[in-house]
């Protein structure tokens, strides 16, 4: 499902036009004054919680004041951008976004929320899928994962954080671009899904590096194969999917933040701006990289055309795979 020409006049509407609409609490020159909330979709330890708790420590500073991080996990992040979208657009609430939960999860069913009901703000981190596989599965590299797929097929499965997720997806790309068959198993959230990799109950799976690295470096996990469209720096000798010859599996996160439509543009403005000197920390951008994350700035407009192209291609996906909500 493309974007309609009224979703994006909507979306337009809210990336561009909201941003000169002083909103309901027009912007103070000492903003900002206060504490800033920023809601997380997800439970505390995965990717998207490391980047709010890594933007809320180095932001805070910038900004000269405190955020405070509320996670607010569940319903494929339906629960955390429907609260953020209630909030006052005042600068003082913002929502710390996944982009699986911003442009995939709209496509499986009814949502609470609308692209238009956010302005963008500023793209934080961006850190592509890695494909990881336990231990004591006789394969080492993506030629043969595909190979040893393809010999048994509907034979491996593959866990996901749920129906509709960035990794489900990611495995159904594999499927289309490789030829094979395999079985997915959806579980609620990463953390389930990677305690059943580490004891044998799934064959692989697919996600952002940090929650895995550990694992991967004691060796209870392999890496076969990054999903983005260069190396990650902390897994320097681990290959591309293209260079293993599947181009077609190309599947990166980000994260980013956005505020409640009708944010004043001057608030948004200094915001974008400071985390734009945020991520020009070298002391940042090197712990993004041990986490196998990016440091990525992307300006307001920019993220609001990112979020377009990602929403047309994963809608595409989602539809011929016929994938659904649980």
């Amino acid at each position: 499902m493309a974007m309609t020409r009224k979703q994006f006049g909507q979306f337009a509407l809210a990336t561009g036009l909201a941003l000169a609409f002083a909103g309901p609490a027009a912007a103070r020159s000492d903003y900002p004054s206060k504490p800033i909330n920023m809601v997380v979709p997800a439970a505390a330890g995965g990717t998207t919680d490391l980047a709010a708790r890594m933007t809320a420590q180095a932001l805070g500073p910038v900004l000269g004041q405190s955020i405070v991080v509320e996670n607010k996990g569940g319903g494929n992040g339906n629960i955390a951008a429907a609260q953020a979208k209630r909030a006052e657009a005042d600068g003082y609430n913002l929502l710390m976004q996944y982009s699986g939960f911003h442009v995939i999860s709209p496509h499986l069913g009814k949502s609470a929320w609308e692209l238009a009901d956010f302005v963008p703000v500023a793209n934080v981190l961006s850190a592509p899928q890695i494909v990881v596989v336990r231990s004591d599965l006789p394969v080492n590299t993506m030629q043969e994962l595909v190979a040893y797929a393809k010999a048994n097929p509907a034979k491996l499965n593959y866990a996901s954080s749920g129906n509709g997720s960035l990794q489900h997806v990611t495995g159904v790309q594999l499927e289309q671009a490789a030829g094979i068959r395999m079985v997915h198993v959806p579980y609620k959230g990463t953390g389930p899904a990677l305690q059943d990799l580490l004891g044998g109950q799934v064959d692989l799976t697919f996600g952002t590096a940090p929650p895995f690295m550990a694992h991967i470096q004691s060796g209870k996990l392999k890496v076969l194969a990054v999903t983005g469209k260069e190396r990650l720096p902390s897994l320097a000798k681990v290959p591309t999917t293209a260079e293993t010859g599947l181009p077609g599996v190309n599947a990166t996160s980000w994260f980013a933040l956005f505020a409640p439509a009708k944010t004043p543009n001057d608030i948004v403005r200094k915001l974008e701006a400071d985390v734009r000197n945020m991520l020009g920390d070298p002391a940042f951008q090197k712990k993004a990289l041990d986490q196998g994350a990016t440091a990525d700035f992307k300006d307001s407009k920019a993220l609001g055309a990112m979020v377009k192209h990602d929403w047309d291609m994963w809608a595409k996906v989602v539809k011929e795979a016929n994938i659904q909500a649980e």
